[in-house]
């Protein structure tokens, strides 16, 4: 394999579902990525997109190091289903002192052991309910991303109620106490605003402030 190759990207043990489509979308992107799994079907498939994808019988340490995968500057361990094996290979991977290291987890008490022991956790299927339930709840919200509890990121669509105006007459940082970070309009996507910059129906605005705040607004839109 490679153990001496100069440091890479991304690495990814497991290839399931998650794995596999992680993979793709960073291949895709023209990230240099290190793939492992036990499955010889699945390194086929993912040698259509890298040659840098390896069968591996085990995930001991040194079998781990053959592979160079501590040379990548983050790791996904996507071994959510098999609980120890998942514990055991992302406490290897952070023995190795790969920089960072992400690992899948299915339950909380799962994520809870693997963060003890130094990796960031992710949970795809809570994660994805949780995204495609507010999508539901807030239609208006074109895109959704969580801070914490209550700071959220959302792309709202300009409707009739503000068309004309000026982000500064708009009042929306006066009234709803939200800054705008971006808008977009005929695809172009500007991350530099001007408060004179004139709003039309149909722009997208991505506002950053409270969860509320951002209800009201997206009232405030919607009020014929």
């Amino acid at each position: 394999m490679f153990n001496h190759r100069p440091e890479i990207e991304f690495g990814i043990i497991g290839i399931g579902r998650f794995g596999f489509a992680l993979a793709k979308t960073l291949i895709e992107a023209g990230k240099e990525v290190i793939v492992l799994d036990n499955n010889e079907n699945k390194i086929k498939q993912i040698r259509s997109l890298t040659e840098n994808a390896f069968v591996v019988n085990n995930l001991d340490k040194e079998t781990l190091e053959e592979t160079g995968i501590q040379n990548c500057e983050t790791v996904f361990v996507c071994i959510g289903e098999k609980i120890d094996v998942s514990i055991l290979t992302t406490l290897n991977v952070i023995n190795m002192g790969v920089k960072r290291v992400i690992s899948k987890a299915i339950t909380y008490e799962q994520g809870c052991v693997l963060k003890k022991i130094g990796a960031e956790i992710v949970y795809p299927e809570n994660d994805m309910a949780i995204r495609i339930a507010n999508r539901l709840l807030n239609e208006e919200a074109l895109e959704f991303i969580e801070l914490n509890n209550d700071i959220h990121i959302e792309e709202l669509r300009v409707t009739s109620k503000i068309d004309g105006k000026s982000i500064l007459k708009s009042k929306i940082r006066n009234d709803f106490n939200l800054n705008i970070i971006a808008l977009e309009r005929d695809e172009e996507t500007i991350i530099e605003v001007d408060p004179n910059y004139i709003l039309r129906e149909n722009d997208l605005i991505v506002v950053i402030g409270k969860k509320s705040n951002i209800r009201k607004l997206e009232e405030h839109l919607n009020n014929k």
